[in-house]
């Protein structure tokens, strides 16, 4: 009896015990102060896990989010319609024209590096750049996150994209760029992604290019609807390499230009000199030239008026990105052999003083 009766006075006291070690860690718990949350960085790092997740708030918000419960979403970009004067669908719209970017919902190749894209135009395999802000009057900073996060961001897996590359890497490998191409035309190529997926893949990627025009210009709120979204179409298209269209940037922060060395685009009433010079550094560069149809209507968007006549801004583009040729009847041989030998003597001499200026 004295043996029973000591088994169920320990089982009692431990009971007890257990009970008060629960409210004492209870206890702990609650009265601990609440642990503040990390501040909210633009970018959670490279080794951070993140679901895939698309999270779109009332602002709009693109959120990366983070497992962790200490961590609050971390925004990939913050972007709100009243941000913007133009409709960021408009943009995407023009993006998706088969003079601007195009629409092709498998992977595709460059047709300059050869690396893949895909939508409108979506680098594949991107990396994360780091991009810093030179210009010590423009508060804003660049943000110029990998393929893969702006491909999180939207909504879909790392295990899919990686599906796609390697499809994309064998298929080169079997076609090559130029039967690759052939196959886009022609409409052989089988999707791999829906259309509602290359959408917010397309979304994602223009408001990115929103943020960084905005860094590029100090004054990106005070342009026209028009010219924010030609700046944002531009950086779109050429990401970090608008860095290199030194004078562009120096004529649309309104720093000094040399005027002399700048083609005059057609006067259009009311067009002040600044916009003038603004729109000739990009019809002078080797991007309007390669991709001109396109860069027709992004330089005549410049113009701060081109929402009243959008036709006459282009035609006054176009004709000084392509003047009309005059055509000559040769009235001899020796007269035209005369001719040519005064045309090069005449840009032997043009290119002597151009490099003495």
């Amino acid at each position: 009896m004295r043996r029973i009766a000591l088994s169920i006075l320990g089982a009692t006291l431990l009971v007890a015990l257990t009970a008060t070690a629960q409210r004492v860690v209870g206890q702990g718990v609650s009265s601990a102060p609440p642990q503040e949350s990390p501040p909210v960085q633009a970018l959670p790092s490279p080794s951070s896990p993140v679901t895939e997740k698309l999270q779109l708030q009332n602002s709009d918000a693109l959120f990366l989010t983070v497992p962790n419960p200490l961590l609050t979403a971390q925004p990939l970009f913050a972007f709100g319609d009243s941000d913007i004067k133009f409709k960021l669908e408009t943009l995407m719209k023009i993006l998706r024209d088969s003079r601007h970017e195009g629409w092709v919902l498998a992977a595709y190749p460059d047709p300059k590096t050869s690396r893949p894209l895909i939508g409108a135009g979506f680098g594949l395999d991107v990396p994360a750049t780091a991009h810093l802000q030179r210009d010590p009057l423009n508060p804003h900073t660049f943000l110029e996150p990998s393929s893969a996060e702006l491909w999180r961001a939207a909504g879909l897996t790392p295990e899919r994209l990686q599906r796609i590359l390697d499809q994309y890497d064998r298929n080169l490998a079997r076609w090559k760029k130029k039967n690759f191409r052939r196959r886009i035309k022609t409409h052989q190529l089988s999707p791999e992604l829906t259309e509602e997926e290359a959408t917010r893949l397309l979304r994602v990627s223009a408001i990115e290019a929103i943020h960084n025009a905005r860094a590029y210009c100090r004054d990106f709120d005070q342009l026209t609807a028009a010219q924010q979204m030609a700046l944002s179409e531009l950086v779109f298209q050429m990401g970090v390499n608008l860095e290199e269209f030194v004078q562009f940037l120096e004529a649309l922060n309104g720093n000094p230009v040399d005027q002399a060395s700048l083609q005059p685009v057609g006067t259009i009433e009311g067009n002040g000199d600044h916009w003038k010079a603004v729109q000739s550094t990009l019809i002078q560069s080797k991007w309007a030239r390669l991709y001109a149809s396109r860069a027709i209507t992004v330089i005549a968007m410049f113009d701060p008026h081109y929402d009243k006549d959008p036709r006459q801004a282009e035609r006054q583009v176009q004709a000084t990105l392509h003047p009309p040729v005059a055509h000559h009847h040769r009235k001899s041989h020796v007269a035209s052999t005369r001719a040519g030998n005064s045309s090069r003597d005449g840009d032997q001499v043009a290119g002597r003083r151009a490099r003495a200026t």
